[in-house]
């Protein structure tokens, strides 16, 4: 198989017209040097989408997805990079040049095109095997009792195994061959479905692609014990990077700012099928890195809401430290003990309004764990340490005082560290996310002033939190290769959030100024008399270099 020639991609991204391209699916009007019009991608009233021109990039305030006419043409027509190139080369009728890609390239496309492939055509012949056979009326009957009707089941092509190796044998007949049904997690040792007479969920990627699948057990001398299974860990499917029903609630999301996170499939579909868009599974595990970065492109505020034994389990709660750490608004679901979102789905908002904030809930938990007075102000006093003051905080900071019938010289010892005490690092979202836009605000001013740029170079990859954020600075003072897709999200975040905020010169230097003091003042706080001079000459120093900057 072929690959375009370096040469041909160079000439579609010069010819292709972002405005262009993005006025076929929203109209655009211009405003100044740019474009603004009604996200493509979520259901707003007021424009909040931003395209650029001169830079050939888009970015929407509201649900926050931007990047560049390549990667608006593989959201919108759901192709990858080459299919994109390609529909771009069509649109604008640019020839195309191709090179021989190694024989190793060419076999691991068409393998993973393959996987694709037998993936999907499994969950078609899953899909039938439920509804047209008579083998599959227990599934059924299993579906009604849990309340859910055929037309949310059948949106989210639910399934059923069948026995032995008709999977095997139908697929077969499809072309496909048993190295690549093995290789999609769909066979046996022995050749027979790997899932045989198990209620199938197929899990999908961002694009909607089926990339394995979770299965429910139906009776009881089922050959695997566990109640659920999912497909191997293999190319496609990494549980860790997966959340159920994401590919049909990204709208939503974006749209009403917010994800709620269960934990079981049949929960999602209940409350989708009641009318709560914006829903998710967990996959039956503690949040992951990978989850809450698929989240955080579409909102920050996450409600989660498990049973009650599973909220309080340790790897649960490590998935709601780590969000929190990463400046998720985190509030908790409350679910009486015995019962899950399938079985409240009526009425579910009010659940939602009544929640509480993660902080609260930390609080109260230890509270009710701890099995005296005494340990229980330890662990109220450990997890309000890691928090900065606000009214969420407060809330919590009573409830130790009530339960305990605390003295108030008592609750002193509760109040907030001062600047240069020692604590634990703090987790509070407004902190976190006031850290994130100063970062932000400085690069885009770098971006929109490369005259500037000196300045950034100033600063180190140390003055910046983000991982990302660091090779944003990366590529604005030495660009090299092809930025990822994330990188060019940033970017053309960074351009529009420019120009929608008025960011000039003067702004820049003082938000880099900012960002310069701010890592000063970490280092004071442990810091030596001698090193604390240091520190303040140093910061002598750059104010002075900044004023006479051009």
């Amino acid at each position: 198989m072929s690959r375009i020639a370096d040469s041909s991609i160079e000439a579609v991204k010069a010819a292709a017209d972002v405005v262009e391209v993005i006025s076929g699916r929203t109209q655009l009007k211009r405003s100044g040097a740019r474009f603004t019009g009604l996200c493509p991608f979520h259901d707003e009233r007021t424009p909040s989408f931003s395209v650029s021109p001169e830079k050939g990039t888009y970015y929407c305030f509201g649900c926050q997805r931007g990047g560049d006419t390549i990667s608006f043409v593989e959201e919108t027509e759901g192709v990858d990079f080459v299919g994109a190139i390609e529909w771009l080369a069509q649109r604008f009728n640019i020839p195309l040049e191709y090179e021989q890609a190694s024989p190793e390239q060419d076999a691991r496309r068409r393998q993973r095109e393959r996987l694709y492939a037998v993936l999907d055509a499994a969950a078609s012949f899953y899909e039938r095997y439920l509804w047209e056979s008579q083998t599959g009326a227990d599934a059924r009957a299993y579906l009604a009792s849990r309340g859910l009707a055929e037309e949310v089941c059948r949106e989210f092509r639910l399934g059923l195994a069948a026995s032995g190796g008709t999977l095997a044998r139908k697929a077969g007949e499809r072309g496909f061959i048993r190295q690549e049904l093995t290789a999609a997690g769909l066979l046996n040792r022995r050749g027979n479905d790997y899932f045989q007479g198990r209620l199938l969920f197929p899990i999908a990627d961002a694009r909607a692609r089926v990339v394995g699948f979770q299965a429910r057990r139906l009776r009881e001398d089922d050959p695997l014990q566990a109640k659920y299974v999912n497909s191997p860990e293999g190319e496609l499917f990494r549980k860790g990077d997966l959340l159920y029903g994401l590919d049909r609630a990204r709208t939503a999301i974006a749209r009403e700012e917010r994800a709620l996170i269960v934990e079981g499939n049949t929960d999602v579909l209940a409350l989708h099928q009641a009318g709560l868009g914006p829903v998710v599974a967990s996959m039956g595990t503690a949040l992951t890195e990978r989850q809450l970065k698929e989240l955080g492109r579409l909102t920050r505020k996450l409600y989660l809401c498990f049973d009650a034994d599973a909220a309080g389990e340790a790897a649960t709660l490590r998935g709601m430290d780590l969000a929190a750490g990463q400046g998720f608004d985190v509030r908790i679901v409350a679910l009486p003990p015995g019962t899950d979102p399938a079985d409240a789905a009526d009425g579910f908002e009010q659940r939602l309004a009544e929640s509480e904030s993660y902080v609260f809930y930390r609080v109260r938990l230890e509270l009710d764990r701890a099995p005296d007075r005494q340990e229980a102000f330890v662990r109220a006093r450990e997890v309000l340490s890691r928090f900065e003051d606000s009214p969420e905080r407060q809330q919590a900071l009573r409830l130790v005082a009530d339960r305990l019938d605390l003295p108030r010289e008592t609750q002193a010892g509760l109040a907030p560290r001062r600047r240069g005490q020692a604590a634990a690092p703090s987790i509070s979202p407004k902190l976190l996310e006031a850290g994130d836009r100063l970062e932000r605000d400085a690069l885009a001013g770098a971006s929109a002033h490369p005259e500037l740029r000196e300045l950034l170079g100033g600063l180190s990859p140390e003055h910046f939190d983000s991982e990302l954020h660091r090779r944003a600075r990366e590529h604005l003072l030495e660009p090299g290769d092809e930025p990822d897709r994330d990188l060019i999200q940033l970017l053309a975040e960074l351009d529009a959030r420019a120009d929608a905020e008025g960011i000039d010169e003067a702004t820049t230097k003082e938000l880099l100024l900012n960002l310069h003091e701010r890592k000063l003042r970490r280092e004071l706080q442990s810091a030596d008399f001698a090193r604390t001079k240091e520190l303040q000459e140093e910061l002598e120093r750059l104010r002075s270099a900044a004023t006479n900057l051009v």
